[in-house]
């Protein structure tokens, strides 16, 4: 007997059956789920996949063919892509019409106890009681009124008298109801959706396109200083709802904020100006950043007032209805000094500037521009051990008789395999691109001191050709002074062929045996000829091209499989590698000595100089870059990224978020329930009883509700039940 809400749509009175199907479509339930099931799908896409990325990124990772293809349906914009907007007009339309549809007939069934019903239609309720009280009819409807009243039911009472020839007998109706709030959920929880999707729209980039077509501006796609932007590209002040970033840096004044749209950004100018006075952030033992904090002063421009605020994560400051949130931190143009080393000889000089300017080089081979993209003063890496089994160890030995598993990887992480964590500061870092003539760049990324790896004290140089690439790096051993000038200049003699022959008959000199002066012509040609297929000078076979054996252990490799028996291969590669160690042991102290430098003394430490010395020197020769830059010093200026936003549909959001929780809990947890009872004077005398309970749905809860209303109704002795 109690009525809901039914899934069909508005019947409107129309000529046209199109317009009656197209309404009734509209406003039916069916139509604003689907809506919503569409949106829900549409939302994990927008989740999954990464949104604003560079389109060379969805390239790298989906190719070409997929990549256009997604842009062309925006899913790199899910949430402000045109489709996206509209379904959820629509759903706003017809979650509306639904609400209009179904309210009318909720606020009647709230105002109705429905009493007139006929006391025979009791018998044909599910939940259905019957029974003779032995008391009087007036004091069981005072008991069944009391009753009522003290469980909480909602009643009225309707007092029957027959009409004059008509078989019903006089007496008394009890119609109660309990539970009504559970239609009232259902209008809370369809309207907050209408009301979350409103303050949504009005937040989001609808609202900022409709206001630069109202005041005609453009989005912007270039580059240069904001000041230089034209008005074209800026919106007003006045504007009624934005989401933008501004970067301010340390002692620095803006008042512009940017609202990435696709295509572009537009400026918009804030009512006041951010000055940033301090940036402080602290981190955790693993590097993470613990606390991002800004001190500020906020600068009206209307007043002139300078209002001094912190803005904090989460804690956001507030300006003439503006909310200005800490979103991140930036560099905010530190100077660097960076000392360029040429990697195929020659002197190493220096270059200055700021984080997001550029320098041009000229190099033997070609113009480069170096960009100084970035500074971190603090990098924090994992120093667990892995050496023993299952780690990583040092990777390659020289000494190793294989030399194909020793160079199965070129330039390889800096960081250490899984496992336990020691994390440790290992101080500054600078990040800069080398680009080309071309305008292809590669991404370089430098520490700035060396720290220990394995035993071995090495100073890490990283490079990647893409940002969606993780770093690979150089190890780099230092020498007695924790500089990398001994290993840089022993590949500067490697590329030297006088030196190359002044090294091989050192060495062949000192590896002669006693005795035996005739095998020294033999041995210094060997090592010659190993430092020369080692240094590139000497390719290692006919038809192996520079890029697949530029160098190093890869060309020593080639050289065996192309020229030795497989079977004399490991014998052979043992004595190569003996002679081609202590041939570049020479180099070095012939290097050493060239630049004024002690001889470095045979022992452990020579050996583990050594040792990582060969790897990074056969590594350096697929190094992509004719140039290394080191930082030499900084001075450290750091900015704040604050999200600034004027967002007034965010009252109706929360209202909406409000309204949906008690909307949901309302239907789901609140059970409409209707009870009659109806009164009569008894057949013998006493009271006759009929009650019957009616439910939205059918629970085990409300068949032991009815059961103690039937004990409670029908509790008198002589009562019958059936």
């Amino acid at each position: 007997m109690s009525s809901t809400p039914h899934t069909g749509g508005l019947e409107v009175r129309s000529r046209s059956a199109f317009v009656q199907e197209a309404v009734e479509l509209l406003s039916s339930m069916r139509f604003a789920i689907s809506l919503l099931t569409v949106i829900c799908i549409a939302s994990v896409i927008g989740t999954v996949v990464k949104q604003g990325e560079p389109l060379n990124n969805y390239v790298n990772q989906f190719g070409p063919f997929w990549a256009e293809l997604f842009a062309q349906v925006n899913l790199y914009t899910v949430y402000s892509a045109w489709w996206f907007l509209l379904i959820l007009a629509f759903l706003v339309t017809s979650t509306t019409l639904c609400i209009v549809r179904n309210a009318p007939k909720i606020m009647a069934e709230l105002r109705t106890y429905k009493e007139h019903i006929r006391e025979q239609s009791l018998l044909a309720f599910h939940h259905r009681a019957q029974g003779v009280l032995n008391e009087s009819p007036k004091a069981a409807y005072e008991r069944v009124a009391a009753l009522l009243v003290e469980q909480g039911w909602r009643a009225k009472a309707q007092v029957r008298q027959p009409e004059a020839g008509a078989q019903a007998q006089s007496g008394t109706m009890f119609a109660a109801r309990k539970g009504m709030a559970n239609k009232l959920g259902y209008l809370a929880a369809h309207s907050s959706i209408v009301l979350i999707c409103v303050g949504g729209l009005s937040d989001g980039d609808l609202m900022v396109r409709l206001q630069m077509a109202l005041q005609g501006k453009s989005v912007f796609s270039g580059g240069g200083l904001i000041t230089e932007v034209p008005e074209k590209h800026r919106l007003a002040e006045g504007s009624l709802t934005y989401r933008g970033n501004v970067l301010v840096p340390e002692g620095g004044r803006q008042g512009v904020a940017l609202l990435n749209m696709p295509g572009g950004v537009v400026l918009q100018d804030l009512p006041f100006d951010i000055e940033l006075k301090k940036f402080i952030v602290d981190y955790y033992e693993t590097g993470m950043p613990k606390l991002f904090a800004s001190e500020i002063i906020i600068h009206d421009r209307a007043t002139g007032e300078a209002r001094p605020a912190t803005v904090k994560v989460n804690e956001p400051a507030f300006h003439r209805g503006v909310a200005i949130y800490q979103s991140s931190f930036d560099d905010g143009g530190s100077r660097l000094t960076l000392r360029v080393l040429p990697l195929g000889g020659g002197r190493a000089f220096e270059v200055e500037g700021r984080v997001g300017e550029d320098t041009a080089l000229v190099s033997e081979q070609e113009k480069l521009k170096l960009e100084f993209a970035g500074l971190k003063v603090i990098n924090v890496e994992n120093f667990s051990d892995t050496t023993g089994a299952g780690g990583r160890g040092s990777g390659a030995d020289v000494r190793k008789v294989d030399l194909k598993t020793s160079i199965t990887e070129h330039l390889g992480t800096g960081a250490k395999a899984p496992g336990e964590k020691t994390m440790r500061n290992v101080g500054p870092s600078v990040t800069y691109r080398l680009r080309d003539e071309s305008g292809q760049a590669r991404e370089f990324h430098n520490y700035m001191v060396p720290f220990e790896i394995d035993g071995q004290m090495v100073l890490l140089a990283g490079v990647r050709d893409s940002t969606n690439e993780p770093f690979r790096y150089l190890r780099l051993p230092v020498d007695e002074n924790n500089a990398i000038d001994s290993w840089m200049g022993l590949r500067h003699a490697l590329l030297n062929p006088q030196a190359r022959e002044l090294a091989a008959r050192r060495y062949a000199q000192q590896a002669t045996p006693p005795g035996q002066p005739d095998l020294q012509p033999q041995i210094q040609a060997t090592a010659l000829r190993a430092l020369a297929l080692f240094s590139g000078a000497e390719r290692p076979a006919e038809g192996v091209d520079r890029d697949e054996a530029p160098g190093g252990l890869t060309a020593l490799t080639v050289f065996l499989e192309r020229s030795v028996p497989e079977g004399e291969r490991a014998r052979i590669s043992e004595v190569l590698l003996r002679i081609l160690n202590g041939s570049l042991f020479e180099l070095l102290n012939l290097s050493r000595q060239q630049a004024g430098l002690a001889p470095m003394a045979a022992g452990e430490k020579a050996q583990s100089f050594m040792t990582q010395a060969v790897l990074s020197l056969s590594d350096s020769f697929f190094y992509p870059a004719p140039v290394m830059a080191q930082l030499s010093s900084f001075e450290q200026k750091q900015a704040s990224v604050f999200q600034v936003a004027r967002a007034p549909g965010k009252t109706l959001v929360y209202l909406g978020s409000v309204l949906l929780i008690i909307g949901v809990f309302a239907m789901l947890y609140v059970r409409e329930r209707r009870l009659w009872i109806w009164i009569q004077e008894g057949p013998g005398g006493g009271t006759k009883l009929t009650a019957a309970l009616s439910t939205t749905r059918k629970t085990l809860d409300a068949d032991q509700e009815f059961e103690q209303l039937k004990a409670a109704l029908l509790k008198a002795p002589e009562g019958i039940t059936t």
